[in-house]
């Protein structure tokens, strides 16, 4: 859960302090020493513990005392992080209500300049393990914790969108700090959701825009029904933190798969008929 907002604006420098000293430490530890603290932070033990405590109560913090006494971020204080940056920066005004959630994020709408959503990502436990397995990105020895996945996650899906707007329907990217992405809000549903007038015509037009990608260089490499969004009747596709370059020794394949995702649910509900071998000619012709 995103922390509130207010809490944001109540955090005392000194707390901030310890955040930003956790999250430089765990790039080196799992759990950041009491001592390393002191030492980052200039702070007397005192204080930080009185800090901490607070930080606990708020759900920005853990404490493990095995095999010594260490501290971490979770989730709430990592948001509070990208949160307070976001604002100080002027891109985002206030936090709205979440409007999204998968295995590996959560979406809210919040205010900037006009609306936006802006996209937490949230790699760790089962799905942190499998993007280690699954993602050239993550490196596949050394000390890389969630933190450091969500954050190569939203970057990776930020440089898609800078890559792909506006020649793609895709969000216009706004922003990005750590593991957030600030992009356009889509005023839509998501296509499984949606009942079409013209499936074929929506078909060919998804189709047209993972062309767009591919002449682009970039592969989906997790497209369905379920990360294409219909806006006034178009699609937006949403959703490319996995993407992959056409250059990639496994691009052919990834790409049937997205196409063959594609073809299986426009068959299956609307009964749209398209030759395998003509959409993916159509795509990388």
């Amino acid at each position: 859960m995103v922390v509130a907002a207010d809490r944001i604006r109540s955090l005392n420098k000194y707390e901030k302090t310890i955040l930003l000293a956790l999250e430089r430490g765990m790039k080196r530890y799992s759990w950041v020493p009491m001592e390393m603290l002191k030492t980052t932070t200039k702070l007397s033990e005192s204080e930080i513990n009185y800090r901490i405590s607070r930080l606990m109560e708020w759900g920005m913090i853990r404490f493990n005392p095995v095999p010594y006494d260490g501290y971490a971020l979770v989730f709430g204080g990592y948001d509070t992080l990208a949160l307070a940056t976001l604002t100080r920066k002027g891109t985002i005004s206030a936090l709205g209500t979440q409007i999204g959630e998968g295995k590996e994020s959560v979406v809210y709408d919040a205010l900037g300049l006009g609306p936006v959503a802006i996209k937490f990502h949230r790699v760790g436990g089962r799905s942190f393990s499998s993007a280690r397995l699954n993602r050239e990105y993550m490196p596949e020895q050394g000390h890389c914790p969630w933190l450091i996945a969500s954050k190569k996650s939203a970057e990776r899906e930020y440089l898609a969108l800078t890559t792909l707007h506006p020649v793609v329907s895709v969000p216009l990217p706004i922003d990005q700090n750590r593991h957030t992405v600030v992009m356009s809000l889509v005023d839509g549903q998501n296509l499984n959701r949606c009942r079409l007038d013209a499936p074929g015509e929506v078909f060919e037009e998804i189709l047209e825009n993972v062309q767009k990608a591919y002449h682009a260089g970039i592969i989906h490499a997790d497209l369905s029904e379920y990360n294409i969004l219909m806006e006034d009747g178009k699609c937006v596709i949403i959703d490319w933190p996995q993407w992959m370059e056409t250059g990639h020794q496994n691009a052919q394949v990834i790409l049937e798969r997205d196409i063959d995702n594609i073809l299986t649910y426009f068959e299956r509900k609307y009964r749209v008929a398209y030759d395998r071998k003509d959409a993916i000619r159509c795509v990388t012709g």
